[in-house]
């Protein structure tokens, strides 16, 4: 019964939806008595030849304006519950979503897609079970059960009733065995189906790689297994849901069959009518829907109460990084950095140490090293992904904790080297961060990123769909294209991590042309490795290991004859070699 606790806010908060649904299903129980009762007095009639056409008809009629209201009632009540319970799953699918998105990258390294997928889909599904066929089995199983027991014990006869309920007590036994069972079942039972989603997502994700590397059967093999575990997991439960039935019918069967031995014996002793037999039959009849519920009811509520915990633990989890600020961020601000020492929480080794500096609005700041120097640390403390005491980042001399996280996001707008394109149109790709652009402006940010030649090429032009995650373009199309959407947001502080690497030097100097042109009086910073990005930067750090080994401008570190310079020297000679000078 914890779930009804957990959930008790939504049926307060829903509680008259529910309780019109109650009350019309108390109308149909009350509306179900009235067939038997008259199929009764109908065989007792015909067994003393009383019965004439006109009373026939007159209870026939009765019956079917009867079942009539029954259809009217059963269609409104489920319009009311059900809507409901589909509204709940809408609310925490919602509540979800929101809650992912407010989630830091740490998070999503420890749960994977896959899972969180299945927690969206399955999990929220079999809460929204629970609130609404779960709910209709109890108020349905426990209200006809409890009018049907009134009616056998107080108008019929209340020891014939006692017979029939004697098998009873052990169907509760068995029920409460089965339950348990389920319990663990269902809690493997979701895990696997987590595994499986996570291994589809997966495989469809990387399937360039799978076909490159000639990995079809591997792959296969492995969604076999996975296939597999969650098969035996489904196994298991539905052996323990397959319990309820057999223990409902052998209840259900002796439960008549002592009915109408006791029936008969009360007939032979003329405390009981032929009629009120079958009345009593046809009401025992009714009881067997209030089993079936109950069995219902508990596998509902062991299925939604797992899938409640899991979706409890994500929602449990609050995101590291506190949106706790106030202040809003305007204009192009001087930003300045005072990191002493930063380290990952999992890792000893500082990935930033002794690494301070400013830059104006206005300015371009580059920052090269080798792999794993710290570069793309920096931008995660820029952007408040990752947050220490040791590191101290302001925009106006106001620390970024203090800034909401939404202003300070809509005024850095950063471009990965691995952009992420999303299943639509070009158009809205370059869009993105800007729906209400133009086509005109979005075509003048494809020609900053010189890109525009590209995408007119494509039949489609504009409108060409790109694929999910942009499979049906090149690395620099779609680097060019992230960058065109970068530009349209007109931020304050642009960021390109590594953004050129999948294009050429010249398009690469074209491109850079045209943020200077363009970009005047905005702020950029450049993080790369090919160092002829970051010729025209107003200034260049060197980071190595995390720490700053080299500081200045291109032609001042040249002179310097230390690691930019030598990385330089040797890209050149690389490049010539590349074009065959």
């Amino acid at each position: 019964m914890w779930l009804f606790g957990q959930l008790s806010w939504y049926f307060k908060a829903q509680w008259r939806r529910y309780a019109v649904a109650m009350i019309l299903l108390t109308l149909v129980a009350l509306l179900n008595l009235i067939p038997p009762w008259i199929t009764g007095r109908l065989v007792d009639a015909v067994a003393q030849g009383t019965l004439d056409s006109a009373r026939l008809l007159q209870q026939v009629g009765i019956i079917v304006v009867v079942a009539c209201f029954v259809y009217v009632f059963r269609y409104l009540w489920r319009l009311s519950l059900y809507s409901a319970s589909y509204q709940l799953g809408a609310m925490l699918r919602r509540r979800l979503y929101q809650h992912l998105l407010r989630q830091p990258m740490q998070f999503f390294q420890r749960y994977k897609t896959g899972d969180l997928m299945a927690r969206a889909t399955s999990d929220v599904t079999a809460v929204e079970m629970f609130a609404g066929e779960a709910m209709l089995a109890l108020f349905d199983g426990v209200l006809t059960g409890a009018v049907i027991l009134l009616v056998l014990v107080l108008a019929i006869d209340w020891r014939l009733t006692l017979l029939a309920l004697l098998p009873w007590p052990l169907m509760a036994y068995w029920f409460w065995r089965i339950n348990n069972e389920l319990h663990d079942g269902f809690v493997t039972s979701q895990a696997r189906f987590s595994d499986l989603n996570d291994r589809v997502q997966e495989a469809i994700t990387g399937i360039r790689m799978v076909k490159a590397y000639g990995l079809e059967q591997r792959t296969i093999d492995s969604f076999d297994q996975a296939t597999q575990a969650a098969h035996d997991a489904n196994m298991t439960v539905a052996r323990s849901e397959a319990k309820y039935e057999p223990v409902i019918f052998m209840t259900v069967g002796s439960s008549f069959l002592l009915a109408i031995a006791g029936g008969a014996w009360l007939i032979h002793q003329q405390q009981l009518t032929v009629g009120e037999l079958t009345s009593f039959t046809l009401y025992l009849g009714f009881l067997i829907w209030p089993m079936f519920a109950y069995g219902w009811l508990l596998n509902l509520l062991e299925r939604g109460a797992v899938a409640y915990k899991r979706l409890d633990e994500i929602f449990a989890t609050a995101p590291a990084i506190a949106d706790s600020g106030t202040q809003e961020l305007t204009g192009t601000p001087t930003l300045r950095w005072s990191i002493s020492s930063f380290h990952y929480p999992d890792r000893e080794q500082p990935a930033l140490a002794d690494f301070s500096g400013e830059l104006q609005p206005g300015r371009m700041l580059g920052i090269v090293g080798a792999t794993a120097s710290g570069k793309s640390t920096f931008v995660k403390l820029l952007l408040r992904q990752y947050e220490a005491s040791g590191a101290e980042i302001t925009f106006d001399a106001i620390p970024l904790a203090q800034y909401r996280l939404s202003s300070l996001r809509a005024h850095i707008v950063i471009v990965p080297q691995e952009s992420f394109l999303f299943s639509t149109s070009i158009a809205d790709n370059i869009a993105l961060g800007n729906p209400a652009a133009s086509r005109q402006q979005i075509e003048d940010a494809a020609r900053m990123a010189n890109v525009h030649a590209d995408i007119l090429a494509f039949p489609a032009g504009y409108d060409t769909l790109v694929g999910e995650k942009g499979i049906t373009l090149s690395g620099g199309q779609k680097q060019r294209i992230a960058i065109a959407r970068a530009l349209l947001m007109d931020a304050a502080l642009l960021v390109l991590d590594d953004a050129l690497s999948a294009v050429d030097v010249a398009t690469e100097q074209q491109i850079l042309r045209h943020l200077q042109q363009n970009r005047r009086g905005r702020t950029t910073i450049i993080i790369c490795h090919r160092l002829t990005a970051v010729e025209r930067a107003d200034h260049i750090v060197v980071l190595s290991q995390g720490y700053p080994a080299e500081q200045g401008r291109h032609a001042a570190l040249l002179q310097n004859n230390g690691w930019y310079a030598q990385m330089y020297h040797y890209q050149q000679i690389e490049q010539a070699v590349e074009e065959g000078r």
